[in-house]
């Protein structure tokens, strides 16, 4: 093709690539202020649905609502289970994800419930207050400070043990396999409630195109939401020289980190081409790319595993002999492209230039360590009552007064013992007397139920937050109290590590 018959090339959609992913911040800032958007455009490592959504039971509770707030702070997608939908979202605002049920009524756990969840956090638990008379002050009743008059509002039986094995029941099948993190679900992606096209927009702001234009081409590339996935299609031509497409995240910010993972598995339906699915270990713009080549089914929903090891270090098409190998704790950036060439001048030989389809419902990590799927708040004391040597006078009320209260401690232990036995990787948390006093304290962890002291909520709910992304607290269960002796800063795989897994 001579110069003068060449396709005209679009010098905006270039100069639009650049400012999208700040690659000369002058245009960027330029950008801002013309459009009046200042706000920091980097990629959450989270993702879309930050490695899948996290269900909160018990969400309008003490400790529960303070772990909603939590993780959407820290970018997760969060479906809160209550009883009340109308109070839960006067609690909770519309970022959340509400699904009405109740864990005591098994047929309400539907399916629907556990679709898309990656773990589940349990806070719930019978209401104790006052008996009708006794103090008008509730405020003794949440400052670990001893009470007199208690009574329980639900069964313990019910709440404590058969709600938790409803709930178990309910999350075991979606929960059992511990060796995945997701990275991007685009299934039911986001609030329901939201429109496709709102949707897309949410998906635009995170995955961009890097289409041949940046090398004088015409081809031309976008993704939105469809029929419940990504569809990463356009059209692609050789005018110009050119002949590829792909679209990449923004750099996460910080670096997402895989370390322990073997690989990346993709859920994905094609058009019979050959694509390219590309990692990032720096966060330059042209910098090296780590690239693996896989094939489609042309209309067939297949899973591609690319191990990490069989990455191939490239830079512009060229392998690179001497290229580190990739190192998965700092993942930068995620590409999919489209192109005539594999590598060093060689073709794609499953090639064709014209309009292309490529469909993604899932991208995630594969071949990990188990990490906590189900975190169940129980509580210190559960072995206590009856047990021989206890002097109950020095025991705090809810051991003295577990029978008056219709067992919860018993009940909360067999709740337990369900959470044990169900096969999915947990984490059974025992904290001593729960208070409203404000968070950062340093806290003592301890196993044999023994300890006796006071725990902030806000410790809790971050406690519960850290423990997601713990391999080390699998299987464990441990009371903690805060300790006042001590500044806030924990090392938490060091703690986790020093405790003995559950027999």
């Amino acid at each position: 093709m001579t110069q003068n018959n060449r396709s005209q090339w679009d010098a905006g959609r270039f100069l639009k690539t650049l400012t999208y992913f700040e690659v000369i911040p002058f245009l960027n800032c330029l950008q801002q202020l013309l459009t009046g958007n200042t706000s920091n455009k980097k990629t959450s490592q989270s993702g879309v649905t930050n490695m899948g959504m996290i269900l909160v039971a018990g969400a309008t509770g003490g400790v529960g609502k303070r772990v909603v707030q939590r993780l959407l702070n820290h970018n997760y997608s969060v479906r809160a289970l209550v009883r009340d939908a109308q109070r839960g979202r006067e609690m909770l605002g519309d970022q959340v994800e509400l699904f009405e049920a109740d864990i005591s009524i098994p047929e309400t756990l539907t399916p629907q419930l556990m679709e898309n969840i990656s773990a589940v956090v349990c806070c719930t638990g019978v209401r104790v207050q006052p008996v009708e008379g006794d103090t008008p002050n509730r405020e003794k009743y949440y400052q670990g400070i001893k009470f007199y008059l208690p009574e329980v509002v639900d069964s313990p039986e019910i709440v404590e043990y058969q709600g938790i094995k409803n709930l178990v029941q309910a999350a075991a099948n979606s929960l059992t396999k511990a060796d995945e993190k997701l990275l991007f679900n685009f299934i039911n992606t986001g609030n329901r409630q939201l429109s496709n096209a709102l949707k897309s927009d949410n998906l635009k702001a995170i995955w961009g195109a890097v289409d041949d234009v940046v090398m004088g081409g015409v081809s031309e590339s976008y993704v939105q939401l469809l029929d419940n996935a990504m569809l990463f299609t356009g059209n692609v031509s050789t005018a110009n020289s050119g002949g590829f497409v792909s679209v990449r995240t923004r750099n996460f910010e910080p670096e997402l980190n895989l370390t322990g993972y073997e690989g990346i598995e993709l859920r994905v339906k094609g058009d019979g081409q050959r694509y390219k699915f590309i990692l990032r270990n720096e966060a330059k713009w042209d910098g090296v790319a780590y690239c693996y080549s896989f094939d489609t089914e042309k209309d067939n929903w297949i899973n591609i595993r690319i191990p990490f090891a069989n990455l191939i270090g490239v830079f512009r098409a060229k392998t690179l002999r001497d290229a580190q190998p990739f190192d998965p704790s700092k993942v930068n950036a995620l590409q999919l492209m489209l192109s005539k060439f594999e590598y060093d001048g060689a073709l794609n030989p499953n090639f064709q230039p014209g309009v292309f389809a490529l469909q993604v419902e899932t991208i995630k990590a594969y071949g990990g360590s188990a990490k906590p799927k189900f975190i169940m708040i129980s509580s210190a004391g559960v072995t206590r009552p009856g047990r021989p040597g206890i002097n109950l006078e020095e025991e705090p009320p809810a051991v003295r007064m577990n029978e008056q209260l219709g067992g919860i401690l018993t009940w909360k232990l067999r709740g337990e013992d369900a959470v044990r036995e169900s096969g999915i990787p947990y984490t059974i948390i025992r904290p001593c007397a729960l208070t409203e006093e404000s968070g950062g304290k340093a806290l003592i962890f301890d196993q044999g139920d023994n300890i006796k002291g006071k725990v902030s909520r806000e410790d809790i709910a971050e406690l519960c937050l850290q423990l997601l992304e713990q391999p080390q607290a699998c299987n464990l269960t441990f009371e903690v109290k805060e300790d006042s002796d001590s500044d806030g800063r924990l090392d938490w795989k060091s703690i986790f590590s020093n405790l003995k897994v559950d027999a």
